[in-house]
């Protein structure tokens, strides 16, 4: 088992947020990293250890994996000890549960982990992003059985799942319009966000549907971004400037398929609920001692199926605790996705939750800094076949 109590999350970073920065990639990686070094109390001498997920991955979607491990270690002249990057893996924060095992074992102590998306930019009126991929003559893998039947993407997969848990459990559209909901008012607290005018459920359930029963509101929003998190040894870093936020436990198991046309018999059982049984064995905390939620939000499917999965509720009980949206307000039970999350504040691809999290559990995160001071988050990335799950703490 991973022993958590030596990591310790020493400094975040964020670049600028929006819609078609104009900036490369390596630029807006490199305005994240130095963020996060400074934050940590640390020098650029000091990172020993370098991580990211996916690595450059041209043949998936445009603008969705442009920077290269290399480019950034010969641009900040860094000296590795360990590094890694990858597309297989527990989702995007594979990446994360890489560094936290690297720290762990002694393999680094100081490792940069970055996020790097322009998959705003990279669109346009005749190239769209699309995890099918568009880099090749011929679709290969799993979407070479789905596109010819207009399974063109992930939310196709995940409208199935959510026509499922609709038939099962009685769960409804306005069940994930409060999500929605949510998640927009808290982005017009973020100065970063993309899109912070009201959202009623009028609006929700007026808008288009992109595949039945999810409509525009449940899909995230591209962007240009740079999330940067440095993962340290705990008796290596004093100096962090924020305050310390350590690992409680993590969670990346994956029991069933590794197949998004065929992750779950009903499809409604997620990789989510093998990484959070895997998440509680490793803690004596429960879902009752944790203060915000940081659940990704890819789609608001995704959302609904992580708070079951970690237990703040029962499965198939979401409909009943997002109710009203009260249990999930930033003054509720489960303070959730305080920065709008990925469907307001912008698709920075799961690392957004991390930098957000350990905003709030320092006390740092400004005009949506909630009221009661958090001490324990959870941050969860993924949907369908892939997962991960942190618990993250301030003593």
């Amino acid at each position: 088992m991973l022993d958590s109590k030596k990591v310790m999350f020493s400094g975040v970073g964020q670049s600028a947020v929006g819609r078609r920065l104009d900036r490369s990639a390596v630029d807006l990686t490199l305005d994240a990293a130095l963020i996060a070094i400074e934050d940590a109390g640390l020098n650029v001498e000091d990172i020993d250890g370098l991580c990211s997920y996916p690595g450059v991955r041209n043949d998936i979607s445009p603008g969705f994996g442009p920077v290269a491990l290399a480019d950034i270690k010969n641009a900040m002249g860094l000296k590795l000890n360990w590094h890694s990057a990858g597309w297989e893996g527990p989702a995007q924060a594979g990446a994360i549960v890489n560094a936290c095992a690297a720290v762990a074992s002694g393999l680094a102590r100081h490792v940069l982990v970055f996020r790097t998306v322009t998959e705003s930019s990279s669109t346009s009126a005749g190239r769209k992003a699309s995890v099918s991929g568009s880099g090749g003559d011929r679709i290969s893998g799993p979407f070479q059985w789905a596109v010819p039947f207009r399974g063109y993407s992930a939310v196709n997969s995940i409208a199935l799942s959510a026509q499922r848990h609709f038939h099962d459990f009685g769960t409804t559209r306005e069940t994930l319009g409060q999500i929605a909901i949510n998640s927009r008012r808290n982005a017009a607290l973020n100065p970063k966000a993309v899109f912070t005018e009201p959202l009623t459920m009028d609006d929700y359930m007026g808008s288009r549907l992109i595949s039945s029963p999810l409509c525009l509101f449940d899909c995230d929003i591209p962007v240009d971004a740079s999330t940067a998190i440095i993962v340290s040894r705990a008796e290596s870093c004093t100096n962090s400037k924020g305050g310390a936020v350590y690992l409680e436990a993590l969670g990346c198991a994956l029991h069933g398929k590794d197949s998004w046309d065929n992750f779950s018999p009903d499809l409604t059982d997620m990789a989510a609920f093998d990484a959070s049984r895997q998440l509680w064995s490793q803690t004596d905390l429960t879902p009752a001692d944790v203060d915000t939620a940081q659940l990704y939000d890819g789609f608001s499917m995704l959302t609904l199926t992580w708070l079951e999965a970690l237990g703040f509720c029962g499965k198939g009980e979401a409909k009943d605790f997002l109710q009203g949206g009260s249990n999930i307000a930033r003054e509720g039970l489960l303070p959730l996705n305080t920065n709008g999350g990925q469907m307001s504040g912008g698709r920075t691809h799961g690392f957004g939750y991390f930098y957000e999290a350990i905003l709030q559990l320092r006390g740092r995160a400004g005009e949506r800094q909630l009221e009661s001071q958090p001490k324990v988050a959870a941050v969860a990335n993924g949907g369908g076949p892939l997962g991960s799950c942190f618990l993250l703490r301030t003593s």
